[in-house]
Formats: structure tokens, C-alpha cells, sequence
């Protein structure tokens, strides 16, 4: 392997890296949010802050920077804590 192609490949990591960085702060932002929504209890709010957070999980799923079952698990304990506070 050429060592150009090594710098090639070296900087396609970086730009992955940190698209995939972006994503997971943007997941877990809209995960917090959804939890504080939960927490102060209104049901609108939890609502669509439920549905923000699971087309993140899906979006961030679709472009490989997490696994599918990751999501799913993300998700479903977020609908436990919407059905618990009595929404959905």
C-alpha cells in the first residue's frame, strides 16, 4: 500500500469519526430530553419528544452508527418510562 493511500484512508477515518461523534451526541441529547419531559410530566412534551428521539435512533441506525438492536432497546426502555408516566 502506497503511503498516499494510507493518508487517504487516515483522513476518510477522521471525517467517519467524527460524523459518527456528531450523531451520538445528537442521540443522546434527544434521549436526555425525552427523559427530562418525562420527569416534569407533561404529556404533550413527552410525546413528541418521544418521537424526536426514536427518528434519531432511526436516522443514526440507517447511516451505521449504531446497531439495530441498540435502537431497539433505546426505544423500548423509552416507551416503558412514556407508559409509566401514563402516556401513549
Amino acid at each position: 500500500m502506497c503511503i498516499r493511500d494510507r493518508i487517504k484512508r487516515i483522513r476518510t477515518n477522521n471525517k467517519a469519526q467524527d460524523r459518527n461523534k456528531a450523531y451520538r451526541s445528537a442521540l443522546r441529547t434527544a434521549i436526555r430530553k425525552f427523559r427530562d419531559a418525562v420527569t416534569s410530566g407533561d404529556a404533550a412534551k413527552i410525546k413528541s419528544e418521544f418521537t424526536d428521539a426514536s427518528r434519531s435512533l432511526d436516522m443514526a441506525v440507517s447511516k451505521g452508527v449504531i446497531h439495530a438492536n441498540n435502537a431497539a432497546n433505546k426505544k423500548s426502555a423509552m416507551a416503558k418510562l412514556a407508559n409509566k408516566a401514563g402516556i401513549r
